[in-house]
């Protein structure tokens, strides 16, 4: 595998678990504000420092051994907020396993936290006082069978720090279990320990060059990995703050994330591929002058595809206001490796390559200028770091690939968790691999395909989405970005590509959403449909002469209506499902 600079060595730490690191950051930096949480258009602030934060934890734990729930899993439905991360720790400081859940607002939501309390295996639920009254009253039906222990935290009457036991955990202790977003498949719960989290900390730590002065700004939900791993638990790690805002603020508003980036003077602070893309679109001339972000060192890029166009777009928007192109960090990770696996150096150029296309669809990487024709423009996400390591493997044969190789991307290190719960085939088969030529043996399977190339891997695409189609590999990103690019009525990443078997034969399908403008009630039906036949004729055309494969259908749908991961990923194969159960809401097809 190469490399572009060797690794670092691993800090030394003398922490055995997250209570050990929260512990001596209280006593090290007792006054000083660990969270800043925004509100009210960022009008408003709540902050917490280290040794508040820490007498919350010994509180909410000295509760919940009360109660005798040591040892069990208990999921957290919290809003965005300090709330949530009090109930985080105090549930590590309690040896009770966290389950993050995303508080249900739809239906499907619904349907995703019924699944992972029956995978969980538990019906005890912390939350607020409010958000138990206010979820009892809109889902009393669905709730009414299922036997659910709601523990509201807010309201515990009596002091229960001193009550607390601190309890004998190391590094192999589960921590918690992270629920995969499932992009291909059902929720997965990862069983993460103290000891994959504070490897995984040190990675970021050394990758992003932090100290005690760095200033993180989020707004990534806590429940998902990349919000709680990379946002809430770095600083802590660290010793340092950080100032966020909940997703929905940002996603009514972008503008307030770059504003708090500019008055906070924040140094990292990042998304997936999308958020940088709703900056371009949302935010305007006179907001951009109000900005500065130069102290911003590492905007980093992660959990999705990192688009080529998207960051030299964002770059030249935002150059005036003190942005540059090496402030950018493309970034590679998911759940089963605790979050990090590969980034960029900080503040180092960029490295952006043209692939020939049709190469790519054999599996082999051969570089060709930017701009040629037969070019895909790909970002590198970086090295690995520490002692992580990362192999490409041929999927047949299960060997390492020759450089230059595409194959499944594996890695092995102290980050990977143990594996997922309840889950022994599943587990098998994702972790613990051993490489064949090399007999080297500890590697997870990440499902993710790409390819190392001068140092920098650059992921391809999932295994499970590639479409094949007489004979010849298709990634559905690329047709996505064709999609999009074909009119100007198709939202950026809110399309999806997917095949389906008809008649013995592998089919194309794509779904793209629309804007909201173009709805029906903004025009005449007639006109209408003359200008959503003429958006399919323009998607139809750009896919045939880009890929030279025929669209068996196209369906245009309704904002908002195509199935995301957590964070932001579309989820193809929900998509498929849909499309198979005639569940797509559909304006035209």
């Amino acid at each position: 595998m190469e490399k572009l600079i060797d690794n670092p060595t691993i800090p030394n730490s003398s922490y055995s678990s997250m209570i050990d690191l929260l512990s001596h950051k209280a006593r090290v930096h007792p006054e000083k504000v660990v969270y800043t949480f925004l509100y009210n258009d960022n009008k408003d602030e709540i902050n917490i420092t280290y040794q508040e934060l820490h007498t919350c934890a010994k509180q909410i734990a000295g509760y919940l051994q009360h109660l005798g729930l040591e040892g069990q899993r208990a999921l957290l439905m919290y809003p965005s907020g300090i709330d949530y991360i009090k109930a985080f720790l105090g549930c590590i400081y309690a040896n009770v396993i966290p389950v993050p859940v995303y508080p249900p607002g739809l239906s499907r939501n619904m349907l995703r936290l019924k699944a992972i309390m029956d995978d969980a295996a538990t019906n005890i639920i912390l939350t607020t006082t409010y958000l138990h009254s206010k979820i009892s009253f809109h889902f009393s039906d669905e709730l009414s069978s299922m036997n659910l222990k709601w523990i509201p935290i807010d309201d515990i009457s009596h002091d229960y720090q001193d009550d607390w036991s601190q309890p004998k955990i190391d590094k192999e202790s589960l921590a918690f279990l992270q629920y995969t977003s499932g992009s291909t498949s059902s929720p997965k719960g990862v069983m993460v320990t103290h000891g994959n989290i504070l490897h995984n900390e040190a990675m970021i730590k050394t990758a992003c060059q932090h100290n005690e002065d760095t200033v993180m700004l989020g707004w990534l939900p806590m429940y998902h990995d990349m919000g709680l791993i990379g946002n809430i638990l770095q600083p802590l790690y660290l010793g340092a703050k950080c100032v966020f805002m909940s997703p929905m603020d940002f996603l009514q508003k972008p503008f307030r994330w770059l504003s708090a980036i500019s008055k906070y003077k924040a140094t990292i602070s990042g998304g997936p591929n999308f958020a940088y893309d709703l900056c371009l679109k949302k935010i305007t001339d006179e907001q951009k002058r109000q900005l500065d972000l130069s102290t911003w060192e590492v905007a980093f890029n992660g959990a999705e595809p990192v688009r080529y166009e998207t960051i030299q777009k964002f770059a030249q928007a935002f150059k005036d206001c003190g942005f540059k192109l090496n402030q950018f960090f493309p970034c590679y990770g998911m759940a089963e490796a605790t979050l990090f696996i590969t980034g960029n150096e900080k503040l180092t150029k960029l490295v952006s390559k043209g692939f020939c296309k049709e190469s790519l669809l054999e599996n082999k990487a051969i570089e060709r200028p930017l701009n040629s024709e037969d070019s895909v423009k790909l970002v590198g996400c970086g090295m690995t770091w520490l002692d992580q390591k990362v192999e490409i493997v041929n999927t047949d044969f299960l060997t390492t690939c020759a450089s230059n190789e595409i194959g499944e991307i594996w890695i092995k290190g102290n980050s990977i968790a143990k594996g997922y719960f309840g889950r022994e085939q599943e587990t098998n088969y994702a972790f613990n691999n051993t490489v064949k030529d090399t007999n080297e043996n500890g590697f997870l399977r990440t499902g993710d395909l790409g390819f190392f190339h001068e140092g920098q891997l650059f992921v391809t695409g999932r295994l499970k989405d590639v479409i094949v189609m007489r004979g010849k590999n298709h990634y559905p990103q690329d047709i996505e970005l064709t999609v999009e690019k074909a009119d100007q009525a198709i939202i950026s990443g809110a399309s999806a590509a997917f095949s389906v078997d008809i008649n013995e034969e592998e089919k194309l399908i794509i779904v793209a959403e629309i804007e909201r403008k173009y709805r029906p009630r903004s025009h005449k039906e007639k006109e209408l449909k003359g200008y959503l036949d003429n958006v399919l004729r323009n998607i139809r055309q750009q896919v045939m002469e880009e890929h030279e494969v025929q669209p068996y259908a196209i369906y245009l749908l309704k904002t908002s209506s195509i199935p995301k991961t957590s964070s932001g990923k579309i989820q193809r194969h929900a998509c498929k499902k849909a499309y198979l159960n005639n569940g797509l809401e559909v304006w035209h097809n």
